[in-house]
């Protein structure tokens, strides 16, 4: 009995015809085995709605609220790539991006640099996610702005669109890329090893590129399996001692992979047609845990830009709630620093493990608690102040700052709660509940708190007139003719 070249024998696929699975691909795969030119399968439903909604979502109009909040994201990604560029991480992708090659196309945020897509997508990743202050959304379990943003703003220079263009693109992106972790089995996938951060956010940003460059619903099936083939990543990023190899992972990788994808397609590559559907498939290939349907849920009526999260206080996401509920009990009673007996912070198991006296100071719940309640804030400075961990009054505080985790705000993921229980020297016990995080969609940040924070993470780097002038340029951005004007905002 002979077998053909897709590794099945006739019986077997005859089998599978009869069990309905293969009946429409059948034909064309024994033409193919007979000598005769093959011809594509049919397309699942589910890569024609996702394939179909990319190449048309920029002619689609956005409801007010969705633009609004889209605003929030992108100007917020945008200023964390500012910021980024003078810390560790983004020094040393600077560092690197000084080697590279390519004809120069797009700018790199806090820097004199203009790269090649692929490079400035994958550059303004890592700067993006330099520092923990980059959205994130809960379900998915991803970073979405810091990957799909910079591949976004890359192929928006390239083109030279508008700045609605780059707006809607960037939305598109963060729909596909937390449908696409999801789909693949978001908390399941990063508990067998992979990491949702880099593989769902490699989808979004192939979209948010692709769309801008203007393919065609067949190149974006293209594109989507470019982005498949790329679909890499560990979720072992928290023994990076020095957040640069895990600025790669969320941000740099993602914008390369998806940015390399549209590009590739958009030169002429063609690809698989259907990389959802057939033999080894994507989501064979991620194992019994995922879910196509999870792609195209609410596709076009739930815009998941309006479902992420912006970050109040620049640290990991599990010390939002806990600096949030000290924040409220320093400015609701009256105490000071030396007045604090002790302190026991309560978050889920897993914000516990990820945050306990970590080396890292923005990732280090007893150095963040300590530094709130002897400044009275938390400032981007402090959460990366590595000397300061060390400062004999910032040690005594930490050693009164208890860390557990709870088994309710366990259960409340990916709500990511926090409790802050005060025992003072007087006798008096402070205790505050944080559910839902400032920034959360729950809880939202205002236009004018979004506007504060990301002028303040701005400042340093470019100073305050041009802070100033990138904030009000996003938030006026349907009146931009070419993205590039940004470019002289964004550069140091």
């Amino acid at each position: 009995m002979s077998t053909l070249n897709f590794g099945l024998s006739r019986r077997e696929l005859l089998q599978r015809a009869v069990a309905g699975a293969w009946l429409a691909a059948l034909g064309p795969i024994a033409r193919a085995a007979e000598g005769e030119a093959p011809v594509a399968g049919p397309i699942s439903p589910v890569m024609r709605r996702v394939s179909l909604y990319i190449s048309h979502a920029l002619q689609n109009p956005l409801p007010e609220n969705v633009i609004e909040h889209a605003k929030h994201h992108l100007l917020d990604s945008l200023s964390a790539m500012v910021s980024g560029s003078h810390l560790l991480p983004g020094q040393k992708a600077l560092a690197y991006a000084k080697s590279l090659g390519g004809k120069p196309e797009a700018c790199v945020a806090g820097s004199r640099l203009t790269l090649s897509l692929v490079n400035a997508a994958m550059i303004n990743g890592m700067l993006a996610h330099s520092d923990e202050t980059d959205d994130s959304h809960a379900p998915s379990l991803t970073h979405p702005g810091c990957a799909i943003v910079p591949a976004a703003l890359a192929m928006a220079e390239r083109m030279q669109c508008d700045g609605m263009t780059l707006l809607r693109a960037v939305t598109l992106g963060y729909d596909i890329g937390t449908r696409a972790s999801l789909a693949l089995g978001g908390y399941a996938m990063a508990d067998a090893g992979r990491d949702t951060h880099a593989i769902g956010t490699s989808f979004g940003a192939a979209a948010a590129a692709a769309a801008i460059a203007g393919l065609s619903e067949t190149q974006v099936r293209h594109v989507l399996s470019y982005t498949a083939q790329q679909a890499s990543g560990l979720s072992n990023y928290a023994r990076d001692l020095e957040h640069v190899e895990k600025a790669f992972l969320f941000g740099g990788m993602p914008a390369r992979n998806g940015a390399t994808a549209a590009d590739m397609v958009a030169s002429g590559m063609t690809g698989i047609d259907d990389v959802f559907s057939g033999e080894r498939n994507l989501f064979f290939a991620f194992g019994p845990k995922s879910n196509p349907d999870q792609f195209v849920r609410g596709l076009g009526e739930t815009y998941e830009i309006v479902n992420t999260n912006i970050k109040r206080w620049t640290v990991g996401s599990p010390i939002q709630a806990p600096l949030d509920s000290l924040s409220y009990l320093l400015k609701n009673n009256k105490f000071k620093a030396e007045d604090v007996e002790k302190v026991l912070v309560r978050v889920s198991h897993q914000g516990a493990r990820t945050t306990d006296n970590r080396s890292m100071p923005d990732i280090n719940m007893q150095y963040m608690v300590a530094v709130m309640l002897l400044d009275g804030s938390a400032t981007l400075e402090a959460a990366h102040d590595e000397k300061r961990m060390n400062d004999p009054k910032v040690l005594e505080m930490r050693r009164r700052i208890e860390l557990k985790g709870d088994d309710e705000l366990q259960k409340a993921l990916p709500r990511r709660g926090g409790i802050v229980e005060l025992t003072l020297r007087d006798g008096r016990t402070l205790r505050h509940h944080t559910p839902d995080v400032r920034g959360t969609p729950q809880n939202p940040m205002t236009r004018d708190e979004v506007d504060e924070k990301c002028y303040l993470l701005c400042v340093p780097v470019i100073g305050k007139r041009r802070a100033r002038e990138l904030v009000d340029a996003i938030w006026n951005i349907e009146k931009l003719r070419n993205v590039r004007a940004l470019r002289h905002l964004l550069m140091a």
